[in-house]
């Protein structure tokens, strides 16, 4: 990844508030939510949130400024115990003293047990002129190889289950299937899709999965809500209203006089949920024609002066 300061757009000495700003604004302006027609907009919104991770974490950002973590928040190798590049250091001070010894027996070990001294035990392979390169572990170093992307679903991808393609931060793509009931902050773990090392095994991808907005849905919990637009005479006079669901439209019945915000229960025409089904709430609210009504202010005037009444009373 390119260094976080770069990736925010600020100078080294930035104030806290000032890569916190930077970040936010960023952020907003590549939100795969705000740029649904930009396949980049994930991978950098991505490679947003990682540098924010590094320099808008106080301690992190030490870290990276003294140079103990790369721009990916991973330690730096800083050389073996003891300060020297050939050996660690001993009791007293200087390097260890290495017997080479030609066999496998009781005393022995040959180069390999001597490799394994040297590294703490983590040096796996054959002897010279066996063919076999060894490999290394790092040990304390510690690598860190899992990627993380954002991904973005629509309500209906989350109950559904769809297939996805996500771009990788190192530029590879990859078709994700996105399983039926997914929830918004939940992640999916691909297994060996991540960084690669040699002598390690591969990390994994992690995605964490946001909802984009409905136009007509909030999600609550594993509940729905749904604002329903209706006419002053519905509201009055009662209506079959044809209502959308995540299945499809059902017709339901708003009964006379009812009022604005007024809310309807529909059982189970939510979200998925362990051991059944959310429900949605529909909640009335009257809306009024575009435009001045002489008639209908003529109708309302005559009703008025002959059915006062105050929806307010309780007020005071």
């Amino acid at each position: 990844m390119r260094d976080p300061y770069e990736v925010l757009g600020v100078p080294r000495g930035a104030s806290a508030a000032a890569i916190k700003s930077a970040y936010r604004k960023l952020a907003k302006k590549h939100h795969p939510d705000n740029n649904t027609n930009d396949p980049k907009s994930a991978a950098r919104f991505s490679e947003i949130n990682s540098a924010n991770e590094i320099i808008g974490d106080e301690d992190k950002r030490k870290q990276f400024d003294r140079g103990e973590i790369d721009a990916e928040g991973k330690p730096r190798f800083q050389g073996f115990p003891g300060g020297g590049p050939r050996g660690r250091a001993g009791p007293a001070g200087g390097f260890e003293s290495h017997t080479f010894r030609s066999g496998g027996g009781p005393g022995g070990g040959g180069f390999e047990d001597i490799l394994n001294s040297m590294f703490g035990g983590a040096a796996r392979g054959q002897r010279p002129g066996s063919g076999r390169a060894f490999e290394f572990d790092t040990g304390g170093i510690g690598l860190d190889l899992d990627l993380s992307v954002a991904m973005t679903v629509s309500l209906e991808e989350s109950v559904k289950g769809a297939e996805k393609r996500v771009r990788l931060p190192t530029g590879k793509e990859l078709n994700v299937k996105i399983p039926a009931g997914v929830a918004a902050g939940q992640q999916i773990r691909l297994k060996g899709q991540g960084e690669t090392a040699q002598g390690h095994p591969p990390g994994d991808l992690l995605i964490t999965v946001s909802i984009a907005p409905h136009p007509f849905f909030k999600i609550d919990g594993s509940d729905l809500r749904l604002d329903l637009p209706i006419t002053l005479y519905e509201a009055v006079l009662g209506a079959k209203i044809r209502v959308p669901t995540l299945g499809g439209a059902v017709e339901f019945p708003i009964p006379k006089n009812t009022s604005s915000g007024r809310t309807f229960r529909l059982k189970g025409k939510g979200l998925p949920k362990a051991g059944g089904t959310g429900d949605l709430f529909v909640t009335t609210r009257i809306i009024l024609p575009d435009g001045n009504d002489a008639e209908l202010e003529a109708l309302m005037q005559k009703w008025r002066d002959g059915h006062p009444y105050n929806p307010r009373s309780d007020f005071g």
